[in-house]
């Protein structure tokens, strides 16, 4: 007779697994390892929804230990330029590091080309949705409230409506929350984190600034 093997050991030896994963279980992973949404949905599919085995999974891979080094002081790094569409967009942005010696890598210069290119392209107000002052947060909440109000549907579904509409706006105006514009399956925040899980070093957007010529000029 074959011997038969549990879903959690194919998966550890690498046969692939299509299984549907929840959102509360991807949600579960990352409270526990601070992967990234993508990374978490992928161990736990390769891990047939084994939570221990795809926490195994995401350290092995070096994911997991990204959110330890979260907190660690970074007060080293690199400001970068980009200049876009002939001259009429430029960015400057400063991304920390721990030490001068990571920030010379080849690698994290290239994130930092790629932050700055992202800026430019989807022109965030914020860096974080911690950031976004409170009274404006305010007013798109009552703003989307207002336009669901006419639905007539329950109150708890409109509260639902309202909330998945700020996380659309975040994702407009904030930079972790953008998609990147390089692979848009996974967010900046996501591609910070896997940079800080291969350098092992904390990484941290400090400021940026984007210019676009003309910006709040009168034409005549």
């Amino acid at each position: 007779m074959p011997r038969r093997i549990s879903p959690s050991r194919r998966a550890v030896w690498g046969e692939p697994n299509q299984m549907d994963v929840s959102a509360a279980a991807i949600k579960d992973l990352r409270e526990k390892t601070g992967a990234g949404f993508m990374d978490c949905k992928k161990a736990l599919a390769e891990s047939a929804g084994d939570m221990d085995a795809a926490v195994d999974y995401l350290r092995r891979k070096g994911l997991a230990t990204a959110a330890k080094k979260a907190g660690r002081a970074a007060a080293e790094g690199l400001v970068g330029a980009y200049i876009h569409a002939g001259g009429k967009i430029g960015v400057l942005i400063e991304l920390n590091c721990e030490t001068d010696f990571v920030a010379r890598t080849p690698e994290f210069q290239s994130l930092l080309k790629d932050l700055a290119m992202q800026i430019a392209a989807g022109n965030p107000k914020y860096i974080a949705k911690e950031d976004v002052p409170e009274p404006e947060i305010h007013r798109e909440r009552e703003i989307y409230r207002s336009q669901s109000l006419d639905s007539r549907k329950p109150e708890s579904v409109i509260e639902k409506i309202v909330e998945g509409k700020l996380v659309r706006y975040y994702s407009e105006v904030c930079l972790l929350d953008q998609p990147f514009i390089k692979d848009p399956d996974k967010k900046v925040s996501d591609l910070i984190r896997e940079a800080i899980a291969r350098l092992q070093e904390n990484l941290v957007v400090r400021r940026f600034v984007r210019y676009h010529l003309g910006e709040d000029l009168e034409k005549p």
